[in-house]
């Protein structure tokens, strides 16, 4: 018989830790059991296998301790023990180090000759693994699956006894940790301790496959299957390439020299079609595993108008996505069920994203599987770590290979992030020369955020709330590697709820929508302006964070269903955008300006402004977000009066204004007040003209004149007038 939820929280009880707090819908089905049942690993399977997820039992002691004589309690594999659904919801310091146990028995039937492997999808952070008594392995790395041959230390038959013991300093080391901490607040979360991912065993004959390197290519038509085996055999392999029950290519071998099948008329893999053949590989040892590949590729490269773009299969894609932690309020960093973990992509993909930006955290690989088979092109971060010592800078390398190792047959992962927001950065050159060299098959983002070094295949600024645009580039396509935030903590689903926060917070989802729709719409004329990808913060809530599209317990998707066609409109072909009267980036215009507030009907265009001061625009200060500062304003208000020629006003399609405003505008046209601008933009955006504001435009000599208010922070002001042609 199943136990559910009702066992976990018995569990819970005797530890005596908190109540059971916020959670999804999925913690009812997690069988205590047999959790996360589906075979972990789907790049390659083999038919027998056995899971030794379920109740272990945990200690935790001091981290120089020797192995306890007793535990405290029982735990629930692979939940974290500091989640809710680990049934033990406890914190492991850094001076401490938890301890596993299990009984467990050989259930398949092995013939002589058999090994038996014992894997582990990923333990945060340094694992001891015994067997019977005996020390089997050892692993770092909290990110990267690991395999230990066990079975010299099996016994024959009977009881087998598996202790695990972990280590994990968390911030207080100088490992890659992503974004755990001991104490959470801000955009920090809750650490991460032990065993996270699947545990499993598995037998195979003694010459076995450790690895696949599946190279697909798709302008020669082929397909290149290379083994890796854990000892240099000289053994024979076949390979088999299907499209569903049809073989497509075969070809035999040896394991030294690796396979090159043509696939004749190949089906490219995209989003729009995740097409994925199969493929078998045989050893004449007697192993063979089955597995997958997507036929795709990847580039930079300009488009009809020499803006450099994301090429997919030779074809211009603007890549949209959100940026995604990967965390959840029962689980930590484990989902609770594999629908669970398929749900956020299955959820993105029907809001009309087709990227995620995996954000400092490696998933389960059944979600890189996910992602294949719904068609989810991923941005892969590595996790970061602080890298200030030199061990600490080792431990990054080498895990960073691991994990670029592990992934690199999954089609959905089109670039690599080594760092994010200079977050233990260094060696940036080194980093992405390797990366480059050893996977050749995607692109490379040197830093997303803040400390770009001019190298790599993508420009990437982050701008919050934004959008914005990295500076143009002669070789770098140039994307936003994070924008948006836009927070809304909903009642009933929040964390925290009194320390919750976002970027910039709504009140309802109505606000939320209406905020949300104007990022996009400034966000498709930047990808005119050649802005090749964006990434929005974020795919849910997480912690006190309140900026998901989703909330964090996944009950609500905060935007409405109109977002998926606001979204798939960046996939158009982006509106072309012509100057009728000019703001000040490019070139300073001339203004009459005044500090003190003018007498009379200061707006009107018979007002005489001569004894106004003369100034270049744009008004402000320098530290201001975007701004391009020609003359200084420092002081509370800000009036200006500028004229202009319009030969026709009535040719003008679809005017909009061009505005920084930091902070409140008023805005005149030949006397008429015409627009208000409320609150502060962090970059120049468009806005269309309401119909007073297109009446008022006359043909000839036009008088703009306009009113600024500051109140904190930041100030700047700067105005003209752009025709905008949507295709």
């Amino acid at each position: 018989m199943t136990t559910h939820l009702a066992a976990l929280a018995i569990l819970a009880a005797v530890a005596q830790t908190p109540p059971l707090t916020l959670r999804t819908r999925w913690a009812a089905e997690v069988s205590v059991a047999q959790p996360l049942p589906e075979y972990p690993r789907p790049q390659l399977v083999r038919p027998r296998w056995q899971s030794l997820n379920g109740r272990w039992s945990f200690a935790v002691r001091d981290s120089a301790a020797p192995r306890p004589r007793t535990f405290d309690g029982t735990i629930l594999v692979p939940f974290p023990i500091e989640s809710q659904l680990s049934g033990v919801q406890r914190t492991v310091t850094a001076a401490q180090r938890l301890w596993y146990r299990r009984p467990f028995r050989i259930t398949a039937p092995s013939v002589p000759g058999t090994h038996w492997l014992l894997h582990f999808g990923a333990v945060d952070w340094d694992a001891a693994v015994y067997v019977n008594g005996r020390r089997v392995g050892d692993h770092r790395g909290g990110y990267d699956p690991f395999t230990i041959d066990v079975t010299a230390a099996l016994r024959p038959r009977g009881d087998q006894e598996l202790v695990v013991s972990v280590w994990d300093p968390t911030d207080r080391g100088d490992q890659p940790r992503g974004k755990q901490v001991l104490v959470p607040r801000s955009i920090w979360y809750t650490a991460v301790t032990g065993i996270w991912q699947s545990v499993w065993l598995e037998p195979v004959p003694p010459v076995w496959i450790d690895a696949l390197r599946i190279t697909p290519d798709p302008d020669a038509g082929t397909v290149r299957v290379a083994v890796v085996l854990g000892r240099a055999w000289d053994v024979g392999m076949r390979a088999v390439v299907r499209s569903g029950d049809s073989v497509v290519a075969a070809g035999e071998g040896t394991v030294h020299t690796p396979l090159v099948l043509v696939v004749p008329r190949a089906r490219l893999w995209s989003p729009d079609d995740p097409f994925l053949y199969g493929v078998s590989v045989a050893l004449s040892t007697g192993d063979s595993v089955e597995s997958y590949f997507g036929m795709r590729k990847i580039a930079v490269s300009p488009d009809s108008g020499g803006a450099l773009r994301l090429f997919l299969n030779g074809r211009a894609l603007f890549e949209f996505g959100t940026l995604d932690q990967g965390w959840w309020p029962d689980g930590l960093y484990t989902a609770p069920t594999d629908s669970a973990l398929r749900s956020d992509v299955e959820i993105l993909k029907r809001l009309g994203f087709n990227t995620i930006r995996k954000h400092v955290k490696v998933e389960p690989e059944r979600w890189y599987y996910d992602c294949d088979r719904l068609g989810m092109l991923v941005w892969q971060d590595m996790p970061s770590g602080d890298n200030r010592t030199a061990a600490g800078r080792r431990e990054f390398a080498a895990e960073l290979q691991r994990v670029v190792d592990a992934l690199r047959n999954h089609p959905s992962i089109v670039m690599w992030v080594p760092f994010n927001e200079g977050w233990g950065q260094h060696e940036t050159e080194r980093y992405v020369t390797w990366l480059a060299t050893h996977d050749s098959t995607r692109l490379v983002d040197n830093a997303s955020g803040w400390t770009d070094q001019h190298i790599g295949d993508v420009a990437d600024v982050h701008a919050y709330p934004g959008p914005g645009i990295p500076p143009p580039d002669a070789r770098r396509a140039r994307v936003l590697g994070e924008f948006g935030g836009l927070g809304l903590p909903l009642a009933g689903h929040t964390w925290a709820a009194e320390r919750s926060w976002g970027y910039r917070r709504f009140a309802d989802t109505a606000a939320l929508a209406a905020g949300y729709h104007d990022l996009l719409y400034q966000l498709r004329f930047l990808e005119g302006e050649g802005l090749a990808a964006a990434i929005y913060t974020q795919t849910t809530d997480v912690e006190i964070e309140v900026n998901g599209v989703l909330t964090y317990d996944r009950a609500v998707v905060k935007l409405p269903a109109a977002a998926a066609e606001w979204n798939r409109r960046l996939y158009r072909p982006p509106p072309i955008r012509r100057t009728a009267v000019a703001t000040s980036e490019a070139a300073g215009r001339d203004w009459r300006y005044a500090t003190q507030a003018p007498a009379g009907d200061w707006f009107q265009p018979t007002y005489n402004d001569s004894g106004w001061r003369e100034g270049v625009g744009g008004f402000g200060a320098d530290s201001t977000p975007g701004a391009v500062v020609r003359t200084q304003w420092n002081t509370a208000d800000l009036w200006l009066r500028r004229t202009f020629e319009l030969r026709s006003a009535a040719e003008l399609v679809a005017p909009h204004w061009r505005v920084h405003h930091d902070e409140d505008a008023e805005v005149y046209l030949n006397g008429e007040l015409v627009a208000r601008f409320d609150g502060y933009t962090t970059a120049y955006v468009m806005v269309p003209l309401e119909p007073p504001a297109v009446a008022a435009l006359k043909a000839g000599v036009n008088t703009i004149a306009v009113h600024v208010h500051q109140t904190r922070g930041g100030q700047y002001f700067d105005i003209g007038i752009d025709e905008v042609i949507d295709r």
